[in-house]
């Protein structure tokens, strides 16, 4: 019996999804359901290819209730500038649950990615910031930089953002992007201490090994997002930070126990708490931010749920607007 598989390119992708509060809720519906214990999510498989300068990972999950569930493919050779060529790549297959046929073939180069990543920041600051945030700060002058505060802004509206980066050309040319697509006043702020000091809610989008943000820059009313480690060797948070802050969250505690800041805690002999408390948990009803008053921690290390949940999204969201292409099988 023939069927329809759906094929979508990039550019298809991106007018048929953007980083809203529909994303956001989308990606908030998986930490809900990873909350619950009975999503079906195997470790990231990671693959480097060190003659390339390359590495491989690949995300899943099967979430219960969704209709699909979607693996992702994620390149990263990082050589690739050189060549005139991105560094990272990608595309997501979303299948259906009931057969296990193929659904969809989104061609997104990592797009969706990006839109899902930043969604989960902004459920991470709706959940764990202080209800009033009036400055944020991030650290990074990437995609991730931009979209994370875009993110933050649905669910904080923000006066104003501070960017900090060790390229200061970057950095200005981040903070002018801000500024320009929220229309609010980013600037520049070359310390990042200060950054941190005069920010309520700051996200740290770097590939750093050595720590950018240190404990002893903590403050009342501070919530921090940590989603620049993913992959064993990185680390942006000073790990007597995790220990110093009133509450630590993981967006999934055996992968930060392997890729996120958490590693570098406990491979300091700092982490003695046990299991982390889980951003799922805390979407659920776990007791999270009990007063305006304390430091946050959230740990996103990226999660397959937040794949499954974003490929279906977009899948129904292209068929709406008539994106896409067919073809039989």
């Amino acid at each position: 019996m023939p069927r329809d598989i759906f094929i979508l390119t990039e550019s298809e992708l991106r007018k048929a999804v953007r980083l809203d509060v529909k994303a956001v809720d989308v990606v908030e519906e998986a930490f809900a359901a990873l909350g619950t214990g009975k999503v079906i999510m195997p470790p990231i498989l990671s693959m480097a290819i060190p003659e390339a300068n390359g590495e491989v990972d690949v995300k899943t999950a099967y979430i219960p209730g969704f209709t699909g569930f979607a693996i992702k493919v994620s390149p990263g050779f990082f050589d690739n500038p050189k060549l005139g060529l991105p560094s990272l790549n990608g595309l997501m297959i979303l299948f259906s649950a009931k057969t296990g046929l193929v659904e969809a073939l989104l061609l997104d180069n990592g797009y969706l990615t990006d839109v899902r990543t930043a969604a989960a920041g902004a459920v991470a600051a709706r959940h764990l910031a202080p209800q009033a945030v009036e400055t944020a700060g991030v650290m990074g002058t990437g995609v991730q930089a931009r979209l994370q505060i875009e993110a933050a802004h649905l669910v904080r509206p923000l006066k104003s953002v501070l960017v900090w980066g060790r390229n200061a050309e970057k950095a200005a040319a981040c903070a002018k992007d801000i500024a320009d697509r929220l229309d609010i006043e980013a600037r520049v702020e070359e310390d990042p201490a200060r950054l941190v000091a005069e920010s309520q809610l700051v996200v740290t989008t770097t590939p750093a090994e050595e720590p950018v943000l240190k404990a002893e820059w903590l403050h009342p009313r501070l919530h921090i997002t940590a989603m620049g480690s993913d992959q064993e060797g990185k680390n942006e948070i000073d790990p007597r930070a995790l220990v110093a802050a009133d509450l630590y969250v993981a967006d999934r505690a055996s992968q930060c126990e392997k890729l996120g800041e958490l590693r570098s805690a406990i491979a300091a002999g700092l982490w003695t708490g046990g299991k982390p408390v889980e951003l799922g948990g805390i979407v659920q009803g776990e007791q999270g931010r009990t007063g305006e008053d304390q430091v946050t921690i959230c740990d996103l290390t990226g999660t397959g749920a937040q794949d499954t949940a974003i490929a279906t999204f977009a899948l129904g969201e292209a068929k709406e607007v008539g994106a896409g292409s067919v073809i039989e099988s």
